[in-house]
């Protein structure tokens, strides 16, 4: 797709156009699935960064391979208990404060 410069892009409207107007059931899923993959990502990140492999950080929390590969492709979506656990296992720490 071809740009003008200077064209002012809506991106509000592609999203309503792609996914739905926002407070629809289909933007919610959309929504919730993007928050998904993005959460898979930092952990799969946080992983790489600590130098482990998916096998070396199942060992540290007590699961098994399978289930970080399953969480680093956003097919399983660990408890807050589960994710405490991995952040500590990684040597990250995570921290909760209010957004204002």
């Amino acid at each position: 797709m071809k740009t003008k410069k200077n064209e002012i892009y809506d991106v509000s409207a592609e999203l309503d156009t792609v996914f739905g107007i926002a407070g629809t059931e289909t933007r919610k899923n959309a929504e919730r699935q993007a928050w998904e993959e993005y959460n898979a990502q930092v952990l799969l990140d946080a992983r790489r960064s600590a130098g482990l492999t998916q096998e070396a950080l199942a060992h540290r929390v007590g699961a098994n391979k399978g289930y970080i590969s399953r969480i680093e492709r956003g097919i399983t979506i660990p408890s807050i208990s589960t994710f405490y656990k991995l952040a500590a296992a990684m040597g990250f720490s995570v921290e909760l404060r209010p957004s204002f």
